[in-house]
């Protein structure tokens, strides 16, 4: 079901809302909704992310990303950046709700068309798994805006595409075009703009078909620092051992080799 939340005040229009938010059973939808400001990043917007993130830590499911009007987040909203003070900077607006979604139980999506840039580009890089539209154009250009990309893009980029990339990329703050992006493993794949949203649709398939435990765990290990390891992994996997669901899925298994 789709849902749209909405305010009436008497005597005006439904304000619409940020975030457009479609729910399954196993997975969830959030569209970045402005497309007026192309979905730039403001504080109603880190609400409502919020919001999505309580819903999604009680009841886990995956959580496919993306924006409305053919952008996915051109940043933050400028106007606002602007005048903010080092008081909002140390309270990390941006950066804990990255955190939060990053965070997830479940894994998350993020299905990038046209613009990713700033906080948008960071709000990217705390998904999982990161497709794009040959349209995408990605990039940190903070430090040309006075300030710095400090919600994520300075240890999460780097665990992506590498110290040497991320640190060409985050000080000169060159924006990324889709080939180039697919090229360094800034995304995935890429898909014509009017498919993207069917292939992350696609990913949550796969991911829906795996045993829900098992891939919490896998994210688990996957997000644990260098020093928890192999710890980390021998303890969870202990976990799974023990399991009746991964009894049942070996077994099936078993049977539909024995049966060819």
């Amino acid at each position: 079901m789709t849902a749209t939340l909405t305010e009436n005040t008497p005597g005006t229009a439904p304000a619409r809302k940020p975030l457009r938010v479609e729910r399954r059973k196993d997975r969830v939808v959030a569209t970045l909704d402005r497309p007026e400001v192309r979905n730039a990043i403001d504080q109603a917007t880190v609400d409502a992310l919020h919001a999505l993130c309580a819903e999604l830590e009680a009841e886990p499911r995956t959580l496919v990303l993306t924006g409305a009007g053919g952008v996915f987040a051109a940043g933050a909203d400028i106007a606002e950046l602007r005048e903010r003070t080092g008081a909002d900077a140390l309270a990390g607006i941006n950066t804990h709700v990255f955190e939060r979604i990053h965070a997830l139980p479940m894994p998350v999506i993020a299905a990038i068309d046209g613009y990713a840039l700033g906080g948008g580009a960071e709000l990217a890089y705390a998904a999982d798994i990161r497709l794009g539209a040959p349209t995408l154009k990605m990039g940190n250009p903070e430090t040309g805006l006075g300030i710095i990309a400090a919600a994520g893009a300075s240890w999460r980029l780097p665990r992506i595409v590498g110290q040497a990339r991320a640190a060409e990329l985050l000080l000169t703050g060159r924006i990324v075009e889709a080939s180039e992006a697919l090229a360094i493993g800034l995304v995935s794949a890429l898909h014509p703009a009017a498919e993207l949203l069917a292939a992350a649709h696609a990913v949550a398939d796969r991911i829906a078909a795996n045993d829900p435990l098992a891939t919490r765990h896998m994210k688990e290990a996957l997000d644990a620092p260098d020093e928890l390891h192999p710890g980390i992994d021998l303890r969870l996997q202990a976990e799974l051992f023990d399991s009746a669901e991964k009894h049942r899925r070996m077994t099936a298994f078993l049977e539909r080799r024995s049966n060819r």
